[in-house]
């Protein structure tokens, strides 16, 4: 990997990681691994609701704190990493989250919006980048469009100021060749740097996030111990010792990451993320990792199979924001089963 570009590591724990205990981390568990973080020498520690900024609502969970109040105790223990937030309009506003957010210590923002509706992101990052903000695109369920749609999203992106965009597998649906050809394509037709955010759904998280590497991204997204939505995503400790063994150039300590894995687990990750017959079928079915807990709720009200809600929601292409269609598809197939036994 001689001459690439050093690859910067953002560590998503105390942001997609709050999916994993319904956005209930608390202070001293922000506070702790924010620190472990930092000594793991990771570039940027994004923080807060699962679904970013603005997000805590009952639709989608109440968090345990306020977007202020976790931003304030991460960035409180960092020196050298960079405090991070993920913005997808629609649940943030500029005035009401970003503008505060900003003023808690907020060094970049990463803004985000399905990958095929890029136009959305506009205000947001043209306002961040004239304020003088580190911003970031982040097209998310990006297997949902061809490497040419992402490119034409990305490229959007890109003209309003965006200093990066990162492909996000929500879904955990990518198979290593997508990744290379994607990743790639972006690569080479973009003028900013790209990056990916792996889910484990199909088990490829961290072979995805290495071949991410290979086909020329210089950002990758972590958490410890997998700790996120479904299945999880690429864990700190994997993907350190995977570049380690590959002597990929980064900031990251290898004994660092394997310690803040140790402090997530220890202190907050009561199930490490795994993958079961529900998170599977949510891959296969290319449905947000996020909709698995809403979709095992709808499972035992309804009397249906989990795996046969996530596999009717892909048909109708459902994506993150769209949870009222997991009831409504939930009562229809329950209706069906009724009328079979008829």
């Amino acid at each position: 990997m001689s001459g690439a570009p050093k690859l910067s590591i953002c560590d998503t724990t105390l942001r997609d990681g709050n999916h994993a205990v319904a956005h209930q981390l608390g202070r001293a568990d922000i506070s702790a691994y924010a620190r472990a973080a930092e000594a793991a020498g990771v570039d940027v520690v994004e923080v807060g609701h699962g679904n970013g900024l603005g997000a805590s609502s009952i639709q989608v969970g109440m968090a345990a704190l306020s977007d202020a109040e976790m931003l304030r105790a991460a960035k409180a223990e960092l020196r050298t990493a960079r405090l991070g937030a993920l913005s997808i309009p629609g649940f943030a506003s500029v005035e009401r989250d970003l503008k505060p957010a900003l003023d808690c210590g907020v060094d970049e923002v990463r803004v985000g919006a399905h990958c095929t509706e890029a136009d959305v992101t506009r205000q947001q990052i043209t306002m961040l980048r004239a304020m003088g903000v580190t911003v970031k695109g982040m097209l998310l369920m990006s297997h949902m469009a061809s490497a040419a749609k992402l490119v034409e999203q990305a490229r959007l992106m890109q003209s309003y100021g965006a200093e990066a965009v990162v492909l996000m597998d929500s879904a955990g649906a990518y198979t290593p060749e997508k990744v290379r050809e994607k990743v790639g394509e972006l690569v080479e037709n973009l003028d900013i740097a790209v990056g990916f955010h792996a889910h484990n759904n199909l088990g490829m998280s961290v072979v995805n996030s290495m071949t991410a590497i290979q086909a020329g991204a210089t950002i990758v997204d972590v958490t410890a111990r997998g700790f996120g939505a479904g299945a999880g995503n690429a864990p700190i400790e994997l993907v350190a010792a995977n570049l380690h063994v590959d002597q990929v150039e980064s900031g990251i300590q290898l004994f660092g990451a394997l310690d803040a894995a140790d402090v997530a687990q220890e202190r907050f990750v009561k199930h490490v993320p795994t993958n079961d017959s529900v998170t599977i079928a949510s891959g296969i079915a290319g449905v947000f990792s996020g909709f698995a807990a809403p979709v095992r709720r709808a499972s035992a009200r309804f009397g249906v199979d989990p795996r046969r809600i996530l596999l009717e929601l892909g048909n109708r292409r459902v994506v993150a924001g769209q949870e009222d269609i997991i009831i409504e598809v939930a009562m229809s197939l329950a209706a069906d089963q009724v009328l079979s036994q008829v």
